[in-house]
């Protein structure tokens, strides 16, 4: 069989999550499978650490699918000219974006619904997402979700049939693990002077509740009168110059550390050394940031909202992201418990073990599988 895979997200240090689901899945899909040939497929010149396999075939073909007019383009126009150049029996798409004008199958990740949150969404990107995503849907064969919250929502929101849509549950990138206690204490030299920290990883900006993460932290030192820190670490969002001067005006502002864009070596490390995660984001689709957390040996506090209490389980302790004061009480409770923290330590190591990208990858295989037969 010849199966074409849309690669644009493979990108040189660019670790999106679409980019990192497709690296760490292809990377073991095309070794385990070289009865099959693989086009990958990029949109613009591509990096031969990602050619995985002798049975890997790369093809770069523009424009840079980078706006919504690019996309069309790219979509409709360059990969049904590669899909038939090359013959292929199925098209995977890890991005949420598919072909409206090839007859091959189709196998489309849909991991998200940002095409729904008009607040969070850059308006032309917004109304392309809202006039096609259906018809995505509609002509894909098989859909793959990460979680039982998005896979409920496409069948609400697109009237899909259930045995249509297969869940695929994400992996946690394998760098993450515990720290030595000397090696924590070099970190929080480093970012948090010499304290202990709370600490938000995930984009930075006004879609993920962080305005309550800030009143909470301040209810927090208000009451406990510690010299905890709060560092939030990510990639600039929705929003984000706004969330910045909201924190300079912030009363604590000199105990929180932004850290803008971290490269991943040092993202293992400032979260290895938390005291605790605080993600109180209520829109999220699958959590890794929280199972990141959790194979550090970190305990999480998080949102029972969206996909979270699926994913964490009883590993985690929740609070309502929209109450400020219950995240700020989760924070206290846990600060002045220890049992309870290291009770959560362990349950949350063994409950993340079972995100392993060995079985995504094979959960994704079937779902290919699937696309391709009768």
């Amino acid at each position: 069989m010849v199966i074409a895979v849309n690669t644009r997200f493979l990108v040189k240090d660019q670790w999106e999550a679409n980019g990192n689901f497709t690296y760490e899945t292809f990377s073991r899909i095309t070794r385990l499978h070289p009865e099959h040939t693989f086009i990958f497929i990029f949109d613009r010149p591509w990096e031969n650490a990602f050619i995985f396999s002798p049975n890997v075939i790369p093809v770069a073909t523009g424009p840079k699918a980078v706006n919504p007019a690019q996309w069309f383009i790219w979509y409709n126009i360059k990969i049904p000219g590669v899909l038939k150049r090359y013959e292929a029996d199925v098209f995977v798409s890890p991005d949420g974006l598919g072909s409206l004008t090839t007859k091959i199958p189709q196998c489309l990740l849909v991991n998200n619904f940002a095409f729904s949150q008009s607040a969070f969404m850059n308006k032309s990107h917004l109304l392309f997402y809202r006039k096609f995503t259906p018809r995505f849907i509609k002509r894909s064969k098989v859909i793959v979700t990460l979680s039982e919250f998005v896979k409920a929502g496409i069948i609400n929101q697109y009237k899909t049939e259930a045995d249509k849509i297969k869940l695929v549950y994400s992996g946690v990138n394998k760098n993450f693990m515990p720290f030595a206690a000397e090696d924590r204490e070099t970190v929080k030299a480093k970012y948090a002077d010499d304290n202990e920290y709370f600490i938000y990883t995930g984009e930075i900006g006004s879609n993920k509740n962080l305005g309550n993460l800030l009143r909470a932290f301040s209810a927090f030192k208000k009451r406990q009168r510690s010299n905890m820190q709060l560092l939030i670490a990510g990639k600039p969002g929705w929003k984000y110059e706004e969330f910045k001067r909201r924190l300079r005006l912030f009363r604590f502002k000199d105990e929180v550390k932004l850290l803008e864009s971290l490269p991943l070596p040092e993202l293992v490390k400032v979260t290895a050394a938390a005291y605790a995660m605080i993600y109180p984001s209520s829109a999220d689709a699958f959590g890794t940031q929280t199972l990141q957390a959790m194979k550090s040996g970190v305990p999480v506090i998080t949102s029972p909202a969206s996909a979270m209490s699926e994913i964490c389980g009883d590993a985690a302790l929740y609070a309502d992201p929209q109450n400020f004061k219950d995240i700020a009480v989760k924070m206290m409770r846990l600060f002045k418990d220890e049992n309870l923290r290291q009770a959560l330590i362990e349950k949350a190591k063994v409950h993340a073990d079972k995100y392993n990208w060995d079985l995504t990858a094979n959960l994704l295989w079937d779902a290919i599988a699937k696309t391709m037969g009768p």
